[in-house]
């Protein structure tokens, strides 16, 4: 298994006790867009960028409506703030916390 210290990191920046098993599946999830610097951030000003994070792992992995989904997505852009390099594994992993879905990455 690869080494996922430095998103384990990144979520322990926001959460006292990080869950491995699911930073593993997150990365999991995102998979080679973690490799490009771009990519593995989340931009929290960018619209289009936020819908991405909606329509896609909000919804598809999970299983949030689109109202559900913007709701946690605005808090963990609230929790994130005053960071301009938001992981993306932080983001999604706050974002499962958020919307009480940690469940389904478990």
């Amino acid at each position: 298994m690869a080494d996922n210290s430095k998103h384990t990191a990144a979520v322990a920046k926001y959460i006292d006790a990080v869950d491995q098993g699911v930073v593993d599946k997150i990365v999991g999830y995102c998979g080679i867009a973690l490799r490009n610097k771009d990519s593995s951030m989340v931009s929290s000003s960018d619209k289009k960028e936020l819908n991405t994070v909606r329509d896609g792992f909000a919804a598809k992995k999970l299983g949030l409506d689109a109202s559900a989904a913007e709701a946690g997505i605005e808090k963990v852009c609230e929790r994130m703030k005053g960071n301009s390099a938001k992981s993306r594994v932080a983001f999604y992993y706050l974002l499962a916390e958020e919307t009480g879905t940690m469940d389904k990455l478990s």
